[in-house]
């Protein structure tokens, strides 16, 4: 099996083409609200028989030097502007890479992968005192001496959003594959109110903004997840997530579409937990994170943090329904309010937007498994964390690999480690027959 790491180097990976002199890419104000926290990424590869130990490693670290000169804000280093806030000096510095090797295969690796083994694929360094000699991103390289590859990303949430990390590794993908990025990225502001366009009869989204603002005054104690928590990954075939879109149309009185299979999970996922919780009526705290560049009219390309949070109030018996409904309340006009609110009160980031309420996070929008390095080897495996994962825990549904079916989903959870126990024995979780991908370490 595949149990130890052996790191071989760490370098820096520059673009092929110097950036133009003097150029400084300023950071929105979603942007600054993710600063205390930072993205892990990790891609699984089965990679073509024959091929040398080493022989991928060089060669994706030659594509990367000619992806990176679209994305000059990855090799730049932060600096603060006259207004106190954080903004890129794209200087060229690079990014950090890391180079290792792992034993036996990445078939292996994954039959008894956990946390804390899947985290030695992912480099990570916290900002230094200087920041300006600090990478905001790092890639490792691991190639499995029996066959394989892993691909660990980690970044800073300030300047990407996980959105933008699956678009890195597909433009990295698509120059290495076919030498042709398909979907630069476009670095520009969030998109402002236009007057023309804005109906005089409209009334703030107020329950989003009152939501940040409680959010953004209080304090949280985040724990480190390496102690005292648990990351479980289930997997949910296209059949049972059908049946849990059944089940919560079956409880429902109301009409109106069906939920998405997002929806439907965490809406299943909010009550489960909420028992594991201990609660015996009602539901704990909960709220959605969704990528919110299509309802912005942004092209998917947009690179920088367009996630929302935004609080379920729980006023039925069914938890989807109000997944359903508080949704279907957001629009363009509501998020230019939040944008709106958050620049005329500048708020900076002294507190966690992920601090307090349980989060479901929706990453349905994202297909990891487009990213092909090689003809016919796509990601067998991706794995997503949000880190540090404030007290009550962190859902995350993305999706599936493929052949498991349109609607299957991937469903990674961090809970407390007591409260995993009991989330995994949960009836109504079990009856859906979820496969477990990474389960407890027992």
């Amino acid at each position: 099996m595949a149990e130890q790491i052996t790191h071989i180097c760490k370098r820096t990976v520059v673009s092929t083409k110097p950036v133009e002199a003097g150029k400084f890419v300023p950071l929105s104000v979603l942007d600054r609200l993710m600063e205390r926290n930072h993205l892990r990424i990790v891609y699984y590869f089965q990679t073509p028989k024959g091929m040398e130990l080493g022989e991928t490693t060089k060669k994706l670290r030659e594509s990367m030097s000619e992806m990176l000169t679209t994305f000059p804000v990855l090799t730049g280093r932060l600096v603060k502007g006259q207004d106190g806030h954080w903004m890129i000096k794209c200087n060229d510095a690079g990014v950090r890479g890391v180079e290792a090797t792992a034993k036996g295969s990445v078939e292996e690796w994954l039959e008894n992968v956990d946390k804390e083994k899947e985290l030695t694929l992912i480099h990570w360094e916290e900002m230094f005192q200087n920041p300006y000699f600090w990478s905001t991103f790092y890639v490792q390289l691991t190639e499995f001496e029996e066959g394989g590859l892993a691909i660990g990303l980690s970044c800073f949430h300030l300047l990407a959003d996980l959105t933008c990390a699956a678009m890195f590794i597909k433009a990295w993908a698509d120059i290495t594959l076919t030498g042709k990025m398909i979907s630069p990225p476009l670095f520009h502001p969030l998109p402002p109110r236009r007057p023309g366009n804005t109906d005089p009869y409209h009334l703030p989204y107020t329950h989003l903004i009152n939501y940040y603002k409680s959010t953004l005054e209080k304090t949280y104690l985040v724990t480190d997840t390496a102690h005292g928590y648990a990351t479980i990954a289930l997997l949910f075939k296209d059949p049972m997530v059908r049946a849990c879109i059944a089940a919560a149309r079956a409880t429902s009185a109301r009409n109106g579409p069906n939920p998405s299979p997002f929806q439907a999970l965490s809406g299943l996922f909010w009550g489960c937990i909420s028992k594991a919780k201990g609660k015996k009526y009602g539901l704990v705290d909960m709220c959605v994170c969704l990528d919110m560049r299509k309802m912005l009219g942004l092209d998917y390309g947009y690179f920088g943090n367009c996630t929302v949070y935004n609080k379920i109030q729980p006023k039925s018996s069914n938890p989807t329904v109000d997944i359903v409904e508080e949704m279907a309340k957001m629009d363009i006009e509501g998020m230019l309010d939040l944008i709106e609110w958050l620049q005329s009160n500048d708020w900076q980031s002294t507190s966690w937007m992920n601090g307090g309420d349980l989060i479901c996070g929706n990453l349905e929008g994202v297909n990891p498994y487009f990213s092909m390095f090689e003809e016919g080897f796509a990601p067998i495996r991706v794995s997503h964390y949000v880190e540090p994962v404030g007290g009550a825990g962190y859902v995350l549904v993305v999706p599936a690999p493929p052949g498991e079916g349109e609607m299957a989903r991937v469903v990674m959870v961090t809970l407390p480690e007591d409260e995993m126990v009991r989330l995994c024995k949960d009836d109504l979780l079990l009856g859906f027959s979820p496969i477990t991908l990474m389960g407890l370490k027992k």
